[in-house]
């Protein structure tokens, strides 16, 4: 069966030209090689395209837990807004211009206290928790990129005003490929992300060795999951760290279906990126998951740790063709309707308007 993606039309960026010319954005950011790194380069790039002058100052990784030993850069001359991330210490904001404040995770959650170690449960809650409370404060403008991560900001470090804009794609990249599964191969499942007990890592060699010979797993691991190497079935294979969103979509175009048994997540951004490339997902329904996935529509949402409704959702999508199809349309039109990267800049663009009439 052959499925036809019809991209949703998405409006030119009529608001652009309304702009204040005096918008520009600086933003100075530690490199933490995660998620957030991509986030502020997709924003930066997103802006630049649509003329407004924009650039990132990269800070080293110590910043984050020693921000003394760091100099604190300079505001360019040019900059009228300045743009953070809630983790970046307040020492690094400068005192002239206005502030946004992205707040990224939800790692104050219970959901996600209850997978930490002692130590970073107390870095979390001596550390971050203030410095993220004291930039929330500072900040004229605070966004959270899913509900679930404005609630939790709000219920565990400060009820201030949040607008939700939710993380964009670019659909250039991330689109459909040409794979045709061979029926006599296996099932080609996916996972990108961490190695970590939050991501429900742990639950894929129990998965995978009830599956069998017939369904095969490709996950991002490399040296942080080789500790687990022995304890895994024959059919999961590591195939480390990918490198830039050119290698991610090319990994999803690649696979079947995206596994992603995360027991709490500020977004999700793979998830979404596996609905663009027209590749069903299987998650667990919880945090910010239920936001992008809708159940059955555009996805498949199991109870979170439930290894055995992992395992029939995986089965029924393998063997039911018209599930298939319809996921992966539905994701696919769901991704590019509601998560598109003009949706993203459009949204950023309006919040800086307020700051600079």
């Amino acid at each position: 069966m052959v499925t036809e993606f019809t991209p949703p039309l998405i409006p030119k960026n009529s608001e652009t030209h309304r702009m204040p010319t005096n918008t520009a954005v600086w933003f100075p950011t530690i490199r933490t090689n995660t998620g957030t790194d991509v986030f502020t380069k997709r924003l930066v790039k997103g802006l630049q395209k649509n003329g407004i002058q924009a650039e990132i100052t990269w800070l080293p990784l110590r910043a984050e837990y020693a921000p003394w030993s760091v100099s604190t850069p300079k505001a360019p001359e040019w900059a009228t807004i300045v743009h953070v991330n809630t983790w970046l210490h307040p020492r690094f904001l400068p005192q002239r211009l206005p502030v946004v404040a992205t707040i990224h995770h939800s790692i104050h959650h219970a959901d996600a206290q209850r997978h930490k170690g002692l130590r970073r449960h107390f870095y979390h809650k001596c550390w971050v928790a203030p410095i993220e409370q004291s930039v929330m404060k500072r900040a004229d403008k605070v966004v959270a990129v899913s509900q679930f991560v404005a609630d939790t900001a709000k219920a565990t470090l400060v009820d201030l005003p949040m607008q939700v804009i939710y993380n964009g794609i670019d659909t250039n990249i991330f689109t459909p490929g040409n794979r045709v599964r061979n029926p006599d191969e296996p099932f080609r499942l996916l996972y990108v992300g961490s190695w970590k007990t939050l991501k429900g890592v742990d639950l894929f060699s129990e998965i995978f060795r009830n599956l069998g010979d017939e369904f095969v797993l490709y996950y991002t691991g490399g040296e942080t999951a080789a500790k687990d190497k022995s304890r895994m079935p024959d059919n999961m294979h590591d195939i480390g760290y990918l490198h830039g969103d050119a290698a991610v979509a090319a990994a999803l175009q690649n696979s079947d279906a995206l596994i992603f048994p995360s027991r709490a997540e500020g977004f999700g951004l793979v998830a979404l990126e596996a609905m663009a490339c027209g590749v069903p997902v299987i998650a667990s329904k919880n945090s910010s998951l239920v936001e992008i996935i809708e159940d059955g529509d555009s996805g498949l949402l199991c109870t979170t740790d439930d290894v055995a409704a992992m395992i029939l959702a995986i089965r029924k999508l393998a063997n039911n063709t018209e599930l298939y199809m319809r996921l992966r349309v539905g994701g696919y039109t769901r991704a590019r309707t509601m998560f598109n990267e003009y949706l993203f800049i459009q949204k950023h663009l309006n919040l800086y308007k307020q700051l600079t009439q």
